[in-house]
């Protein structure tokens, strides 16, 4: 099982729950992320291929910023295997090459795509699309990779509201998914579990191993988990905003990949891109063509 931030940052940080639990079942996982660290640095040997670096406790890099290195430390730390694959930020085509590397060396039978929030579940046609394009970049690559099962799980329902995410055309979305059996149910992390216990065990460490830009997502995640509500904040940097912690913050969403990359109308656009500017090309244009977006809309509870 390898399973994979989508949107980079500290995105395969909620992937853990599921991979204790998929532990526990006797399966072997193997953890990825779409990286924003510089990894220029990573020695060459680290790569195992054109676009996927092995990332170790020891491995050189930002001491600021290394959400993959500083996982590997806490995998280290609780006598996990220690490695951290990352993908450097790029177009659909060099990620599909390196997803695709990744996936054979390992010889996977399943990628599970995390999205820390919920914009990846948004198909195009909305008023606001939140920060979708690492997200729909590693939709992209992972749409087109063959004999493999591929879904995607979404965390912490709610926080892409301060991108502009509409939630309830992210409830609209799901239903025209559940329509397909394309919608595969929603699920919570007890805390007291071993899962809920190793997630916020993580979450704690990173907040420590990267304390000038520690992760809003995931900080926020975690306060629900411990049953936190409304307006709490776990880091400064969410200081001077409103927020709304609440239990759906800390429930799974999965939908089946190939079903949701089908729904996102601008996707096929990005399949010849090479770079990540290219991306960001593609989706404003995709934007601007769109003169009647569906208008965001209140949950009316």
């Amino acid at each position: 099982m390898l399973i994979a931030g989508a949107g980079g940052g500290f995105d395969v940080y909620g992937g853990l729950p599921l991979a204790v639990a998929l532990e526990g079942l006797g399966k072997k996982v193997y953890l990825a992320n779409l990286s924003f660290s510089d990894l220029r640095r990573t020695p060459l040997d680290d790569w195992l291929a054109p676009g996927v670096a092995a990332v170790h406790p020891e491995t050189d890099g930002n001491d600021d910023y290394f959400p993959e290195r500083t996982l590997a430390r806490w995998l280290a730390i609780t006598g996990r295997d220690q490695i951290v694959y990352a993908f450097p930020k790029s177009g659909v085509r060099p990620l599909r090459a390196a997803y695709r590397a990744l996936v054979d060396h390992l010889d996977a039978d399943a990628l599970v795509l995390i999205d820390g929030g919920t914009d990846i579940l948004l198909r195009g046609d909305e008023a606001g699309l939140g920060t979708p394009h690492e997200d729909m970049t590693s939709l992209a690559a992972a749409a087109a990779l063959d004999g493999i099962t591929c879904l995607v799980v979404s965390v912490g329902f709610g926080i892409d509201t301060y991108h502009g995410v509409c939630h309830a055309h992210v409830l609209e979305n799901l239903a025209a998914l559940q329509r397909q059996n394309a919608f595969l149910g929603a699920f919570s992390i007890p805390p007291d579990s071993l899962e809920g216990a190793a997630y916020l065990a993580a979450v704690i460490h990173a907040l420590a191993d990267t304390p000038l830009r520690p992760s809003i997502v995931h900080s926020q995640i975690a306060d629900a988990l411990r049953g936190e509500f409304g307006d709490v904040h776990a880091t400064s940097r969410t200081w001077g905003t409103e927020l709304f912690v609440n239990p759906l913050m800390a429930m799974y969403l999965a939908v089946d990949l190939p079903a949701l990359a089908r729904s996102v109308e601008y996707l096929p656009l990005l399949d010849s891109t090479d770079h990540a500017y290219q991306v960001v090309q593609v989706i404003e244009a995709h934007l601007a063509s769109r003169p009647n977006p569906r208008p965001p809309s209140l949950i009316p509870h």
